[in-house]
């Protein structure tokens, strides 16, 4: 994402930061894919934002090997290549804001909830890294997982920190293969950003807007510098 006019693929980009990286990009010259689950959600933002010839929309479970490997495959025919993949996709349990996390302690939290967050937070990114390297060994490229600071500091029985601790783990593991063939792999973990992450009333009165975590993603590096791992926290979070 150095030179304008690279293609990029973003999963779960409908809203929040992945959509404001979307726009980002957009303005900066790329031409850029974005998947979603909801194809109402997808086709509104694809809407809102316009630009047909440089955007493409893919509904598409970033959990869900097939769909991730047809997203990846229609953005390299619909653009002629793949520069950057971000794996952007992620949430929280509905039960994250009734008990004070996804908690795993006994006869907190509702384990019916966990298991599409565990798919989608760990096994999203390793899908995404899975379908997107050949292609961006061939371009040279970069692949960005969105992790979090709650995978860099530990939060009591939260099974959500556990998942972002997983995708902290997957961005060094993968980096050390990818390296070798000329891919970069860039793990960025937001602290407390003001995105729909947060229930209505329950945004913390600290958190920053998402585009500095978009501008961070969309960083210009100069050629043979691999930046690996970047925090932004708002001045006032102090975990």
């Amino acid at each position: 994402m150095t030179v304008n006019g690279k293609n990029a693929l973003i999963t779960g980009a409908t809203s929040g930061i992945g959509a404001l990286t979307a726009r980002l990009l957009l303005e900066r010259g790329h031409r850029v894919a974005v998947t979603g689950r909801n194809s109402d959600k997808l086709q509104v933002f694809l809407t809102e934002v316009g630009r047909p010839k440089e955007l493409m929309g893919v509904v598409a479970d970033a959990a869900d090997w097939e769909a991730t490997q047809a997203a990846v495959a229609r953005t390299v025919e619909h653009f002629g290549g793949l520069d950057a993949a971000i794996a952007n996709a992620g949430f929280t349990s509905a039960d994250y804001f009734r008990t004070g996390g996804a908690t795993i302690s006994h006869g907190d939290g509702d384990p019916t909830l966990w298991p599409a967050m565990v798919l989608t937070n760990v096994l999203g990114p390793a899908l995404l890294a899975r379908a997107a390297l050949p292609h961006l060994r061939e371009s040279q490229g970069r692949l960005v997982l969105i992790g979090s600071v709650a995978g860099l500091k530990n939060a009591p029985s939260n099974l959500y920190s556990a998942t972002k601790w997983a995708v902290t783990g997957l961005a060094e593991n993968i980096r050390m293969y990818a390296t070798t063939v000329g891919v970069g792999v860039t793990l960025i973990a937001p602290g407390m950003i003001d995105t729909p992450f947060w229930t209505e009333g329950a945004t913390p009165a600290a958190a920053l807007p998402a585009q500095p975590v978009a501008e961070a993603i969309a960083l210009d590096q100069p050629f043979g510098v691999d930046l690996n791992t970047l925090t932004i926290r708002p001045i006032g979070q102090p975990v």
